[in-house]
């Protein structure tokens, strides 16, 4: 029953507008108002975003976004003002620009207006 749907994840957020300007702008990301939030287009997915009054930001990663170059893309969201998550204890150690370069893939974390956490890993 369930296996010939199209499933599609969503979060929440305080702020729409805060996450209009972040998702659209900031990132870059195709995005249009959709009823009471907003909706994320991507090629195979759509992932929706809506306000809620007591939101508590997610405690783990709520989107991954894959990436041929983990280090360009930390360095043009960077310019762009997103700030990227550093850990200095830990098995997740991360390098001056937040990039962790440990056992598989490289990853980088950043939040956003929220306080969601998002990472770019390298495919």
């Amino acid at each position: 029953m369930l296996g010939n749907t199209e499933p599609f994840s969503s979060f929440s957020v305080d702020d729409l507008q805060k996450a209009r300007e972040f998702y659209g702008k900031t990132l870059g990301l195709h995005l249009n108002e959709e009823g009471p939030g907003l909706e994320l287009h991507f090629p195979n997915n759509n992932i929706f975003i809506y306000a809620k009054e007591n939101h508590v930001p997610a405690t783990f990663t709520i989107l991954n976004f894959p990436v041929k170059d983990v280090e360009a893309a930390v360095d043009d969201l960077s310019t762009r003002g997103v700030r990227f998550e550093k850990y200095e204890d830990g098995e997740l150690k991360t390098d001056k620009k937040g990039i962790f370069r440990g056992n598989g893939p490289k990853i980088a974390w950043f939040k956003d207006p929220a306080g969601n956490f998002l990472s770019l890993i390298e495919e």
